[in-house]
């Protein structure tokens, strides 16, 4: 058999490039219906794609996987273990944070963002409604935000020296791509970078560091911002579904870096419960009766679990440091979440309830 014409070739390759876009639509799709069950995903990608496309497809999913998000997973540790040990520049030494002149406030609360944030720049929804919250703020309490809680370097994630070439293909592919499932695959690997985050900060052998190193990250935005050790301020860490358990794992550092007592209140949070919460003046969690994903994070950590009494969780709850408040009727993101029109009046109701008390 003759082989093909360069033509030929080209024309076979431009084929396959929007096979592949139709691959990553049926794969969106998918995981949606998964929700539903996977035989039922199974009988959409069969009647929609070839025995070999659904191959192709399958096998794309599991370089995404297998190699890609524990590659991801690695550099994480390593580039915490390089900021560590001093090999890349940015981490401070903490008696110097507090050096500067003061800009006291009574309360300084602290929003962590959940596993979408991107960048230092929060979406339309979550910058509306830190709006919302900022307004109804005593004058005495100043809201920090546009932290980026996923990242322990001092710069942004598209600024990181090892991997910001990656991080900014990856945001120009989200941002500019003419096709919409470009820009959700996109997504999907800083979220799954995120998520990462979220893992390890739970992780008794490696989440120590990343905790105390996001610690003094925000000590240095809290200096940016005025804060001193001795204005007799307290801190509230605000975080949002896996900003929870960024909150949780720094919070003891927190309180030591700056010697001020600090709060935490979490939204849609999901978080293990695994860190020194000893320490921690209060917790209020705000769920919604609705959120399988928040309801998912008890389940996936068992140190939550009652059958564990001893956890630091339980232990924690027992203590009468935790309150809960339900929001009937709120999901965990989208038309039904905490930041649509609909129910973010009631997280902020609740979150500045749980600020007004003592």
């Amino acid at each position: 058999m003759a082989a093909p014409s360069a033509a030929a070739v080209r024309v076979l390759q431009l084929s396959q490039r929007l096979n592949l876009r139709l691959f990553m639509l049926v794969m969106a799709v998918g995981l949606g219906l998964s929700l539903v069950g996977f035989g039922q995903l199974l009988l959409v990608l069969t009647a929609v794609l070839s025995a070999a496309d659904l191959g192709l497809l399958l096998r794309l999913f599991g370089v995404l996987l297998l190699v890609l998000i524990p590659t991801a997973g690695i550099y994480s540790l390593v580039t915490q273990f390089a900021f560590w040990e001093g090999w890349l520049a940015g981490l401070p030494q903490p008696e110097q944070i507090f050096a500067g002149l003061s800009s006291p406030q009574r309360c300084y609360v602290i929003y962590l963002d959940g596993i979408h944030q991107l960048e230092r720049d929060h979406p339309p929804r979550v910058s509306t409604f830190l709006a919302l919250l900022e307004a109804r703020l005593q004058a005495d309490t100043r809201l920090v935000r546009g932290l980026e809680a996923y990242t322990v370097l001092p710069v942004a994630l598209a600024e990181d020296a090892g991997s910001a070439w990656f991080w900014r293909r990856l945001f120009a592919l989200q941002e500019h791509h003419p096709n919409g499932l470009v820009q959700l695959l996109a997504a999907v690997l800083v979220q799954a970078n995120n998520v990462i985050k979220v893992g390890i900060s739970s992780d008794r052998r490696y989440g120590p560091i990343l905790n105390y190193e996001l610690a003094l990250k925000i000590c240095l935005r809290l200096a940016e911002v005025g804060f001193r050790r001795d204005a007799g301020s307290e801190l509230v860490l605000l975080g949002y579904s896996g900003g929870g358990e960024m909150a949780m794992g720094v919070a003891d550092y927190l309180r030591r870096l700056t010697g001020a007592p600090v709060r935490i209140i979490s939204f849609c949070g999901v978080f293990s419960g695994n860190q020194v919460l000893d320490g921690v003046a209060a917790i209020t969690t705000i769920v919604g009766s609705r959120d399988p994903v928040a309801a998912f994070g008890r389940v996936a950590y068992p140190g939550r679990s009652p059958l564990l009494p001893l956890s630091n969780w339980n232990r924690t709850i027992r203590s009468g440091q935790v309150r809960r408040a339900t929001i009937p009727g709120m999901n965990h993101n989208g038309q039904r979440g905490p930041f649509s029109e609909r129910f973010r009046g009631q997280v902020i109701q609740q979150v500045l309830a749980a600020l007004s008390q003592p």
